[in-house]
């Protein structure tokens, strides 16, 4: 099972940019499902970006021209870049890595609040 470990969250204001990083205790590559997800309060886990076998990505409708993901698989890390930061991006941000969306790893969370 691969250990992830995120960082980069903090608060920013309303137009900032934040980069996520997600580094893995082992390698990543070969997984089917690769990507963030985010928990605001009182709100379920909602995907914002991932990156599926074969090369496709997606985006959520909310984040698409503003979020990208990307990832060196040299250095077995998972990043989301984050431009023009709203306040609804405010959530607990959390990495995942497994063989589908129901068998995999989660990173521990790292906090992302964006103030008005």
């Amino acid at each position: 099972q691969v250990q992830l470990v995120e960082s980069g969250g903090g608060l920013v204001q309303a137009g900032g940019s934040l980069r996520l990083s997600c580094a893995a205790s082992g390698s990543i590559f070969g997984f089917n499902v690769i990507g963030w997800y985010r928990q605001a309060p009182g709100k379920q886990r909602d995907l914002v970006t991932v990156i599926r076998f074969g090369g496709s990505i997606n985006y959520a409708d909310s984040v698409k021209g503003r979020f990208t993901i990307s990832i060196d698989n040299a250095k077995n890390t998972v990043y989301l870049q984050m431009n023009n930061l709203k306040p609804e991006d405010t959530a607990v941000y959390y990495c995942y890595v497994g063989e589908s969306e129901y068998k995999g790893s989660w990173g521990q969370g790292t906090q992302v609040t964006v103030s008005s």
